[in-house]
């Protein structure tokens, strides 16, 4: 059911036996989620290096504080103690996983599976524009508590893990539209 005011988004048809038949957001759409999230990490990031030095803290609670620290490495640091050839393979990482991913918005899917595709695309075309400017990334969110602290990062970062885990709710949900036909190419 499509709430109040928007068209809904499915239709019966003949080939699937009067099962509902999702019907695909057109696929530039959800590059507007892409988009903000770059928008997000890239405003989030200047506010950060206008206002932190590296090596300061600003304590925001008991456990979560900004810090302004680069990261040339990838996740959790990795590799970031090579003499710099890491920068060009990370930012090939990076663009050849963005042309996967409008690949795969092209063909479509269930909105869940967009919507991961969407901010994984933006949370790693953010990180690549660090890589591209500055050589490295900036990461400035660090939770921590009783001496534990989890490695800094930052909102690209928190797009990619979101993204990955509503691919992982997507695989799991059931794709049948009755007992023993699974969907065909339907998401």
């Amino acid at each position: 059911m499509s709430a109040p005011g928007r068209p809904k988004r499915e239709y019966r048809s003949a080939q699937h036996e009067g099962a509902p038949v999702s019907v695909p957001t057109p696929w530039p759409r959800w590059l507007w989620l892409s988009a903000g999230v770059i928008a997000a990490d890239q405003v989030t990031k200047a506010a950060v290096l206008a206002t932190i030095r590296e090596g300061d803290a600003w304590v925001v609670t008991g456990f979560m504080s900004l810090v302004l620290t680069f990261n040339t490495g990838a996740a959790f640091s990795f590799l970031a103690a090579a003499s710099g050839w890491q920068r060009w393979l990370f930012a090939g990482i990076a663009a050849a996983a963005a042309i996967l991913i409008v690949a795969l918005l092209r063909r479509g899917g269930s909105a869940v599976y967009c919507a991961g595709l969407a901010l994984i695309l933006g949370g790693a075309l953010g990180n690549l524009y660090d890589r591209l400017t500055l050589g490295k990334v900036v990461d400035f969110l660090l939770f921590h508590y009783a001496g534990w602290a989890y490695p800094a990062f930052n909102v690209a970062d928190s797009a990619i893990t979101v993204g990955a885990a509503l691919l992982i709710f997507d695989s799991f949900r059931q794709r049948h539209h009755g007992p023993g036909e699974a969907t065909k190419g339907v998401r």
